[in-house]
């Protein structure tokens, strides 16, 4: 077309050039005619602008990160142009794993402030919140879309407000914080502000470039290699504060329609305490632990992936490709082989191999040929794997402590063999019996991920969701980096118990570089001056304890009680996880509703909208609140920031033992422990019972209505040993008859409470409970504290095996905490020595020198009794503490009252006893 000379088009074609032209002018020599457009009539003019949308004024997020902890609003203005009133919708994405805590409309004058409620309850205006929930742990790009709609009457504006809540979560060791910023328009104040505070100091922080929606009609920015353009980041050691504010320009360089995409601040922390960084703030503690410069622990996995008929094309080539790198990456000490399953199970090698040039070369060719048929068996596919790994680790002797792993990738659901959800699931879990963890990964929308994630969680596992449209080879590969470096198994984390109470999940299979556990508790008595923490584990080569004594300083920030507490709702967002975690999968209906009420309950009384929750909308008559009012830890950051170190100093005094009660016990095989505070002494001495005795420890029936019972199981004495058998207890039975009859059983899985009503405690959760006088507060997998009457505290250790050898059985172990409640006629093996007092005949100046190999003799006087007793060391609270004691043999004959039979009750609750009030006090 020529300038200057005016072309007869019809009216298609003009607007098809004027549209070139409106847009990009500059590669078109286009008439003025065409920049302006054809005339329009005044009425049709005026009815295309009297249409206009509501225009967005300001969209503006404000983050506030601390400890890990993120807070974050954010806050949209809108404004209806229009002389009609007109519907919108504010949507936003969060992520998965973050719980909304409130929204607030303003629409004209009047404010509609959120209400969290319970689910059942229906009255008030109900927000209607579509949740594309793939799990509470599924990945980088899981999200939640949150929406509501509203009418804006003509001319007015209306603002939204919506807060929400996080845990960072720690991966390839970093931690990212991910904020939507899709306004869906161009916006002419959009502002983003994060301020991190991170008092073990910021190691490294990066600002990523835009990583651009999915959604059609994303664009890019000129600059993809750098943070977004207009970013600014101001940092010190410990603080940093990054803002975003692109011009409308800038803006639209990057997208037109507004969708401009995630952003996203990656960071690590210093990290100079292997045991990790404790936290103690207001009668709460945070622990991270996250330890480096290990050795990795080998590997024994199983690649299995599905070839069934729907993974044809993309899907199974991307498969391939990712597989072909992370065979090239596994390690000379790892084991591995390689599952093809469709309607047939396909195994590569019927045992696992070690990773050597030839073998990694056949094993990629055994992927190259693999060609997508047939149905979906998961059940048969995951059956075959455990019993590779089983089978490898049963006939193999490995020196070095190994994790056995299954990486399961599918795109459907089961269609061949068993299709029963719940039957596969009984499957996986008898067959795998916590030996094996599994990973899995679902591609598609077809995929039944309830059942991937179930598989995952019910089996020390994680579980990623990708897209139709991801890349499924990349995320495949960094799903696998992962777990890819497993450092430590069997992690045990113990706090004393009669200091912490309702802590998180303490009992961990496996830790993984680059990952981090995190626990939060709340402190029984916040006045102690400090809390000791042990954490135990397993790397390749050795048994790992950790040990550390963490300052509890009487610390209070904020300006009043409306301050959020960031290590408390930490503490709450994890515990809420948890329950509701517990929740879906318990498959038992009393538990499932317990565990419902104690969520729904935390859920509400720290305002978290959950699936057991529901965000109501109600008219306020209180003025309308600024964006800046409703970012809730302000005060809090400034109070930190100001706020010098928590001091460490070196204790006078270190707290040493595991728990902070009597020594006065019975653990292990059972040995026993009496401790005599008065005359500084304490004495030891073992029983030798048979499997299925009853031990009568503590019988005070008559004073304070107590009755402890102990019943033993046997087991084969180790090769080397000097005895024909080993016992434990495996239950600890407890009556408590004042002020009214209670019942409770206790065994290394299960509390039983029986105070009218039953109830059933699993011990591999934390959870407390009481009636009538009687508190039980579980430790998940470590103790089971029993308090009665305030006055008498019990606590019973859980001893679990993983591996356990064949002399080796999950057992209890029983110790007093508080006898003062107990009368002076309290008896048992245990009760009778809590009123008396010892003394040896003659008082040594330290421990007698052995002669002739065997230790010197000395008198005890114990109430008349002459009791023979040696000098000798014994290991108490869970085998890691050691203490002196007097040592009386033979059973503990002339220690005890009468003889071992004398002891022995005719069933768990048998509260009868040979021996009748007696003095206490003498010697």
């Amino acid at each position: 077309m020529k300038s200057g000379r005016l072309a007869v088009l019809p009216r298609a074609g003009w607007n098809l050039i004027r549209k070139h032209c409106l847009e990009d002018h500059r590669t078109f020599e286009c008439p003025a005619r065409y920049l302006v457009g054809p005339r329009v009539p005044r009425q049709a003019r005026l009815l295309q602008r009297l249409k206009t949308k509501p225009l967005m004024t300001e969209f503006s997020v404000k983050s506030t990160i601390i400890s890990r902890y993120a807070f974050t609003t954010v806050s949209c203005r809108m404004l209806n142009r229009a002389s009609e009133d007109q519907e919108i919708e504010f949507q936003l994405q969060i992520p998965a794993a973050a719980f909304i805590t409130n929204f607030t409309m303003l629409i004209g004058d009047k404010v509609y402030q959120g209400e969290i409620t319970g689910r059942e309850k229906k009255n008030g205006d109900k927000v209607k919140e579509k949740r594309n929930k793939t799990s509470e742990d599924n990945g980088e790009k899981g999200t939640d879309m949150f929406r509501a709609s509203v009418v804006i009457p003509s001319k007015d504006k209306a603002a939204f407000l919506l807060s929400y809540e996080e845990l960072l979560q720690r991966r390839l060791g970093k931690y990212e914080h991910v904020i939507s910023v899709r306004p869906q328009q161009l916006v002419g104040r959009l502002t983003v502000e994060v301020n991190i505070l991170e008092r073990s100091g910021i190691e490294s922080l990066e600002v990523l470039p835009l990583q651009h929606s999915r959604q059609k009609g994303s664009g890019r920015g000129e600059d993809d290699s750098g943070p977004p353009p207009s970013t600014v980041i101001n940092r010190n050691d410990t603080f940093a504060k990054v803002t975003f504010k692109p011009s409308v320009v800038q803006q639209a360089r990057i997208a037109q329609n507004g969708v401009l995409g995630d952003f996203i601040i990656r960071y690590d922390v210093n990290r100079e305490q292997s045991i990790g960084d404790i936290q103690v703030l207001n009668g709460y503690f945070v622990h991270y632990f996250a330890p480096r410069d290990l050795p990795p622990l080998p590997k024994n996995v199983v690649f299995v992936l599905d070839s069934s008929a729907s993974m044809v094309g993309t899907k199974l080539r991307q498969t391939k490709d990712a597989l072909f790198t992370i065979l090239h990456d596994l390690r000379p000490q790892d084991h591995f082989s390689i599952i093809g399953f469709s309607n047939r199970i396909k195994v590569w090698k019927d045992h696992l191999v070690s990773v050597t040039p030839d073998n990694v070369r056949d094993g990629k060719v055994y992927i190259h040929h693999m060609s997508p048929t047939g149905g979906t068996d998961i059940n048969g596919a995951l059956q075959r794997g455990i019993k590779l790994l089983n089978d490898y680790v049963a006939h193999n002797d490995i020196e070095d402590r190994s994790v056995s792993l299954i990486v399961f990738l599918t795109d459907g659901k089961p269609t061949v063999g068993e299709t029963h959800t719940l039957k596969i699931l009984n499957n996986t879990k008898e067959a795998a019996r916590g030996q094996v963890c599994i990973f899995t990964i679902g591609i598609g929308n077809d995929v039944d991920f309830m059942l991937l994630e179930k598989l995952s969680l019910e089996n020390c596992g994680l579980t990623r969701r990708v897209l139709e449209e991801d890349d499924a080879g990349s995320q495949l590969i960094g799903f696998y980096d992962e777990i890819r470096t497993p450092l430590l198994s069997d992690i045990r984390v113990d706090y004393p118990p009669a200091m912490v109470e309702q802590a998180t999940r303490t009992l961990f299979p496996n830790y993984f570089n680059g990952s981090e556990i995190v626990i939060a508790g709340k402190l029984a008595d916040s006045k102690a001056g400090q809390l000791h923490v042990e954490v135990t584990a397993s790397n390749s080569k050795k048994f790992v304890i950790l040990k550390t004594d963490v300052p509890v300083e009487p610390q209070r920030v904020g300006g009043g009680a409306g301050d959020p507490n960031h290590v408390e709702r930490l503490w709450s967002y994890l515990t809420v996880k948890e329950l509701l975690s517990s929740w879906r999968h318990s498959r038992d209906a009393q538990e499932k509703e317990r565990l419902r009420q104690q969520a729904q309950a935390l859920a509400l009384a720290y305002r978290f909208l959950t699936p057991l929750t529901a965000l109501n909308l109600r008219r306020s008559a209180a003025p309308a609140e600024t964006p800046e009012a409703v970012v809730g830890p302000e005060t809090v950051m400034q109070s930190l920031r100001g706020a010098p170190p928590q001091p460490g100093p070196a204790l006078q005094k270190p707290y040493s033992p595991r728990i902070k009660v009597s020594k006065t016990s019975v653990d292990g095989d059972p040995h026993f422990v009496v401790d005599f505070p008065l005359s500084k002494l304490t004495v030891c001495f073992n029983i030798d019972g048979q499997p299925g005795d009853i031990l009568r420890l503590v019988s005070d029936h008559a004073g304070s209505g107590v009755t402890v019972n102990g019943e033993l199981i046997g087991a084969p004495a180790p090769p080397s040993g000097h005895k024909k058998q080993r016992t434990y207890f495996r239950t600890i039975t407890i009556l408590v008859n004042k002020p009214e009859r209670s019942y409770l059983e206790i065994t290394p899985s299960r509390v039983i409470l029986d105070g009218g009503e039953r109830l059933v405690l699993p011990c591999n959760q934390s959870a407390v409970a009481g009636s009538r006088g009687l508190e039980v507060s579980v430790s998940a997998n470590a103790n089971v504290t029993v308090t009665i009457q305030g006055s008498i505290a019990f606590v019973i250790l859980i001893h679990l095996y993983k591996k356990p050898a064949p002399y080796q059985r999950n057992h209890l172990g029983f110790y007093i905490a508080n006898s003062k409640g107990l009368s002076s006629n309290c008896h048992g093996l245990l009760g009778q020595f809590l009123s008396r007092d010892a003394r040896l005949t003659a008082e040594p100046s330290g421990p007698p020198s052995p002669k002739a190999g065997e230790p010197a003799e000395t008198v005890l006087k114990v109430r008349g009794h002459q009791v023979p007793v040696v000098w000798k060391q014994r290991k108490i609270y869970n085998g890691e503490e050691q203490v002196d004691c007097w040592f009386a043999r033979s059973n503990a004959a002339k220690l005890i009252d009468g003889e071992y039979r004398d002891y022995l009750a005719s069933h768990p609750f048998d509260a009868q006893t040979s021996f009748g009030p007696r003095p206490s006090g003498r010697l």
